[in-house]
This record gives C-alpha cells, sequence and structure tokens, in this order.
C-alpha cells in the first residue's frame, strides 16, 4: 500500500464541497513531451490576478504567476471526517485508516468511513501555545512489519524554550498507543518563541529521513537561518535512528551542523521527494508576498532573510530588500501576494491521469489547494482547486484520491474526487 512520503510510491469559507475544476482535454495522440512544451507558451492567463504586495521582478520568466493549465480533470471534494481539533498531518495505515495529528496534542485513527477514534496514548509532551504542537506524521516503509511511526512536534523545555523534535514510536497492535518512544533529533539551540517550527519529515529511503524546519519567527532568532553552526530555518538529513549519516554535505565541517542539509528557509511546512528523481522538494511560508518552492539541494543557502520576494508584515523592505545574492538560491517559483503554503504531494495515482506528475500544494490563507505542471525543473502551469478551507496537509490515498485535512477548530478530513 503507499506510504507517505515514500520515494518507493508514491474563498470561500464553510463550504462543504466545491465547484468542480472544468474539463480540457489534449489533442487527440498528443505526447507527454509536447503537453509539456505547450505548457510553456504564455498565452493563457494566470489564476492569480491580484496587485502583488512587493514590487520586485522575478529572476526569470514564469517563477510567478504562471499561466493556467490547458488540461485538466473535472473534481469536487467528499468529507470524510469532521470535528477534529486543528489537525495537521495525515497518513494512512495498511488497512486503509488514517492517523492525524492534532495541534493540542493528540493522535486519532480516523476509519475509512470517518470514524473518529479516542487519542492515542503515549504522544510525547508538547508545546500547544500559537503554532506550535503535535505536527507531522510519516509511517515507516516498513510499518506493516515493524508498527514504527515518527511524529515532529515542539519540544517543551523547563527554561519556557523549546524545539522542533522528532520522536520515534511503535504503534501498537490494537492502534490505542505507542510504545517504546524515543526522541531521536531535535533542533538546536532552543528558543523562547511560539512560532515557526515547520516541519515536515520525509523519507529519502528507508534508513534516512529529512526533516524541514522554521526560522522561529521574528526578529532578530531568524537572522540564524544564515548562520550554518545551528538549525534554526533549516532542513536536516538524518538516520531513522537519529545518527547522523557519514555523506551529509557538512559532516566534516569543523563549525557547520552537521545535521544540516540546506539553510536560509524561512518556515517549511511542505515538503515531498520527486517519484521519479529521488529530489527533495520544498515549501515554505514567506513574509507578505514571498511564499517559495524549492528543489532544495545538499549543500545550498536559500537566502532567507538576506533575500525574499516579499515584505514586511508592517510593510517595507525585509532588511535591504535585495530578492539576489551570489551564493544564495532563487526559488523555482514563488506566490505574491502569498497563499500560506502548507502540505504538498506529487501526485502518482490513476484516477486523475491528467494530473500525474504535477504537485499539489496546500493553501492555509487561500483555501485552496495549488497544481503546479513541472516540465524541466521549471512551473509551467497552475491551476486553482478552491476548496473554501484551510487546508494544512496534501496526501495521496492509497485509492488515488487526494486528501486533506483542513486547519480549523472543526478541522476535517476531506478528498478530493472526480465529479459524477
Amino acid at each position: 500500500m503507499p506510504m507517505r512520503h515514500v520515494l518507493s510510491m508514491f474563498l470561500v469559507f464553510g463550504l462543504t464541497a466545491c465547484n468542480a475544476g472544468q474539463q480540457a482535454a489534449p489533442d487527440a495522440g498528443q505526447s507527454a513531451e509536447a503537453a509539456a512544451s505547450s505548457e510553456s507558451r504564455p498565452a493563457r492567463s494566470p489564476e492569480e490576478t491580484r496587485p502583488p504586495e512587493a514590487d520586485y521582478e522575478p529572476a526569470f520568466q514564469g517563477q510567478t504567476r504562471a499561466p493556467k493549465p490547458a488540461a485538466t480533470e473535472a473534481w469536487t471534494t467528499e468529507t470524510v471526517a469532521q470535528g477534529l481539533e486543528h489537525p495537521w498531518a495525515i497518513d494512512f495505515l495498511p488497512d486503509g485508516a488514517m492517523l492525524v495529528t492534532e495541534r493540542p496534542g493528540r493522535l486519532r485513527v480516523v476509519s475509512a468511513d470517518g470514524d473518529i477514534s479516542d487519542p492515542v496514548s503515549g504522544v510525547p509532551a508538547v508545546d500547544a501555545r500559537r503554532q506550535g504542537g503535535l505536527l507531522d506524521i510519516a509511517l515507516a516503509p516498513d510499518f506493516e512489519s515493524s508498527r514504527t511511526l515518527y511524529l515532529s512536534f515542539s519540544e517543551p523545555h523547563e527554561d519556557g524554550t523549546n524545539n522542533t523534535a522528532v520522536a520515534r514510536a511503535r504503534l501498537s497492535e490494537d492502534a490505542t498507543a505507542l510504545e517504546e518512544v524515543e526522541i531521536i533529533f531535535s533542533q538546536y539551540p532552543s528558543v523562547e518563541s511560539v512560532g515557526h517550527y515547520g516541519s515536515r519529515i520525509v523519507f529519502q529511503d528507508a534508513d534516512t529521513i529529512w526533516v524541514t524546519m522554521g526560522d522561529r519567527q521574528g526578529h532578530p532568532v531568524r537572522q540564524n537561518a544564515q548562520d550554518p553552526t545551528n538549525l534554526i530555518g533549516t532542513v536536516a538529513r538524518i538516520h531513522t535512528d537519529g545518527s547522523i549519516p557519514d555523506d551529509n554535505p557538512f559532516i566534516d565541517h569543523q563549525e557547520n551542523a552537521p545535521e544540516m542539509w540546506s539553510w536560509g528557509h524561512r518556515n517549511i511546512q511542505a515538503a515531498d521527494v520527486h517519484p521519479e528523481t529521488g529530489e527533495l522538494w520544498t515549501v515554505e511560508h514567506g513574509p507578505r508576498g514571498g511564499d517559495e518552492l524549492n528543489l532544495t539541494e545538499a549543500g545550498k543557502n536559500y537566502g532567507w532573510p538576506a533575500i525574499s520576494y516579499g515584505i514586511e508584515y508592517r510593510g517595507g523592505e525585509v532588511y535591504e530588500g535585495k530578492t539576489e545574492q551570489d551564493g544564495m538560491e532563487q526559488p523555482v517559483y514563488y506566490w505574491d501576494p502569498v497563499i500560506a503554503p502548507s502540505g504538498m504531494s506529487f501526485y502518482t495515482g490513476e484516477v486523475f491521469p491528467e494530473w500525474r506528475g504535477d504537485l499539489f500544494v496546500g493553501g492555509l490563507r487561500s483555501a485552496l489547494v495549488s497544481r503546479l505542471v513541472l516540465a524541466d525543473g521549471r512551473v509551467v502551469a497552475e491551476e486553482w482547486l478552491e476548496v473554501g478551507h484551510r487546508v494544512r496537509d496534501v496526501v495521496q490515498g492509497p485509492d488515488g484520491y487526494i486528501y486533506l485535512v483542513t486547519d480549523e477548530s472543526d478541522g476535517r478530513v476531506m478528498r478530493i474526487v472526480p465529479e459524477g
């Protein structure tokens, strides 16, 4: 059965369903290469028509406001379960049931029919203030035999500080308790903040995971994202027992954090592995304007807060107001105004053939899912699937539907299914 993030498989509030997407069939006999080529023609208008928050020019054509795709699928949404408190992440058990995290610190089993269990016991203590709490969940590729899973969360400390952490645990056979719980990773330094934890857990292979983290929000702590000796505003790469891979980019560096894969990130709440290339792709929250999609490669600096396509929430430039600097990577794509992205998944299923290979990114503020069509490492088209709820996570289910959880006090598990 497909497991989330495993390479081998892989605005109108209050609505319970959304308008169907418009069906536009591709030309008969059109090859995938020709379809990709046609996406690069800028004849179609973009979804985004509002004026941008920031007065910056993109570094290259198509870096923002890509045109709508030439073809899509007819779709609608269904609510699978409702009554969850700010659910944050979802993953699938082998029998088709779901494990769903709730930010206040609860883990639930949601049946395929939508029944919600009592909280699973044994979840680590979390700092649930503001943006903190129980965050991502990822089942091990061998879960069916090992019952092993991984959780990310805001780890509290007696001195009032906290940090992003990852725990490994075993789900009991009756799925009512976590056993053998062990914290295998803690971001450092631990700081006094209640925001920008990240975080997603992504399997590179059966023994290695990436952990995405945030800059811990605000000046001056966010400036640590440009200091590679710590793990603020970084992606870490570790083995599933918490040890550090000996091929990490800074494993032999005398000062830089050996766990670090990349740095210069603001707040990564979306990540997945490309199903064909094995590359790590991430999406991070920007300030006002400047949400970013990045191809996140080993040892590279993604610029925050030295460069950004956004502005401060209060208005005005972020520090020097630069969008480019030597030694810093450009985003593959950015949104201005922001969609407030959280959760993403490459689609590899059979239910929506026109969407195969595309990237689906959740939007909180925008209450939508952004479908991104990629070709040669660039975004060549974007479609908005307006679902009417704050989308926190996006996961392809074993049935080929696209599942969502919504960040609301009466949160839902929803799924995108074919219309009719």
